[in-house]
């Protein structure tokens, strides 16, 4: 059994474990869905989340804290074409916006397109 001290080390010792743990990203692209995160404390209005460069969609706003989620289905080229995962990888997702206060928001996952 363990004694009092012990248990408030072990106490101790876990809240520090989960208040050190690493912040989420702010895009996450997991099982065919990309997730945006406004991790500020201002809100963003007119987001674009762009996918390889041609493929997009978005929301009129993004409140401090609030997360956006959508299907890589979801978003599309100019002319109406879907992104299909079944022929197509994410390589890069472009996040634009403008905060409340008029700053420009940019954020970007991944990069070049994998070598062929």
């Amino acid at each position: 059994m363990l004694s009092g001290r012990a248990l408030a080390a072990l106490a101790c010792t876990s809240l520090l474990l989960t208040g050190c743990s690493a912040p989420r990203e702010p895009i996450v692209v997991d099982e065919g869905i990309v997730t945006v995160e406004n991790t500020t404390e201002r809100e963003w209005r007119d987001v674009k989340v762009t996918v390889n460069d041609h493929f997009s969609g978005g929301a009129a706003s993004l409140l401090p804290g609030g997360r956006l989620s959508a299907p890589l289905g979801a978003f599309q080229t100019g002319l109406g074409q879907k992104f299909d995962r079944g022929r197509q990888s994410v390589f890069k997702v472009e996040v634009t916006a403008t905060d409340s206060a008029g700053a420009p928001v940019h954020l970007t996952w991944g990069g070049r397109p994998p070598q062929q």
